[in-house]
C-alpha cells in the first residue's frame, strides 16, 4: 500500500520565523530536443572538473548563485560534498572565457537512465549575449550522450524571472509544482544581507533591533 501523500491546504500558509518558501516548478523531456546546436562564441569553453575539492567547487557555485540564494551546497558538510563530486555519475563543467570561470553546470546520472539538469547558471554579466543557449545546447548533447530516457530539471521563483521560459524554450515540459520551505541563509549568515532583493528579508521579531 503506498503512503499517503500530503498537500498544502487551500488559502495560505504562514511561516515560521527566519524562514522563506518559493515555489518550485519541475520540468521534465523524454527525448532529445530537436532544436539547432548553438556553439559558444570564440574564447569562451567548457571545461570538465574532475573531482574538484569542496572549496574549488563552492567558489564557483557562490560566483553563479548567490544571487539567487543557492545555498544547499554551502550548508552541506564537505564530506557530504566531496562524495557527490567524486561520484561516477555526476559530471560538473565550467564555463570559461579565458582564464575566468563565468559559468557552472552539472548533471547527474545517479539515477537509472535518467539524467537531472542539477545546477546551471552563468554570471550575472555574461548573461544576455546567448552563452545561455550554447550552454544548454551542450548540456542536451552531454545528457543524451548516455542512454536515458528522461532528462529534468527544476527551477523556482527565486531564480532569474527569465528561468522557466528559458527551460521551456530549450524543449522541458512543465509536469508539477512543489513549494520548498528552507531556512533563509542570509539570516544564518552563510550569504550577505544585501543579496536577492528580490527576496526581502524579514528579521525574526526577536532579532529585530539587535
Amino acid at each position: 500500500m503506498s503512503e499517503r501523500q500530503e498537500f498544502l491546504p487551500l488559502g495560505y500558509s504562514d511561516l515560521a520565523p527566519g524562514m522563506i518558501a518559493t515555489m518550485v516548478t519541475n520540468l521534465q523531456m523524454f527525448e532529445k530536443s530537436l532544436t539547432e546546436p548553438v556553439s559558444f562564441p570564440d574564447g569562451v569553453t567548457l571545461e570538465a572538473l574532475v573531482s574538484p575539492t569542496p572549496e574549488a567547487y563552492r567558489t564557483l557555485y557562490c560566483k553563479i548563485g548567490t544571487e539567487w540564494l543557492w545555498s544547499s551546497r554551502i550548508l552541506m558538510p564537505d564530506e557530504e560534498l566531496a562524495a557527490i563530486l567524486n561520484r561516477d555519475s555526476v559530471e560538473i563543467y565550467a564555463v570559461r572565457q579565458g582564464s575566468e570561470d563565468i559559468g557552472l553546470l552539472e548533471l547527474d546520472f545517479s539515477v537509472p537512465e535518467e539524467c537531472e539538469l542539477g545546477y546551471f547558471g552563468l554570471v550575472g554579466n555574461s548573461t544576455g549575449k546567448g552563452l545561455g543557449r550554447a550552454l544548454m545546447s551542450r548540456a542536451s548533447e552531454l545528457a543524451w550522450s548516455r542512454p536515458i530516457k528522461r532528462f529534468w530539471v527544476h527551477t523556482c521563483t527565486f531564480d532569474s524571472p527569465g528561468a522557466l521560459r528559458f527551460y521551456i524554450r530549450s524543449g522541458f515540459v512543465p509536469y508539477s509544482y512543489q513549494v520548498e520551505v528552507q531556512r533563509d541563509p542570509r539570516l544564518l549568515g552563510i550569504l550577505p544581507m544585501d543579496v536577492a532583493s528580490h527576496v526581502p528579508v524579514i528579521m525574526p521579531v526577536e532579532q529585530q533591533g539587535s
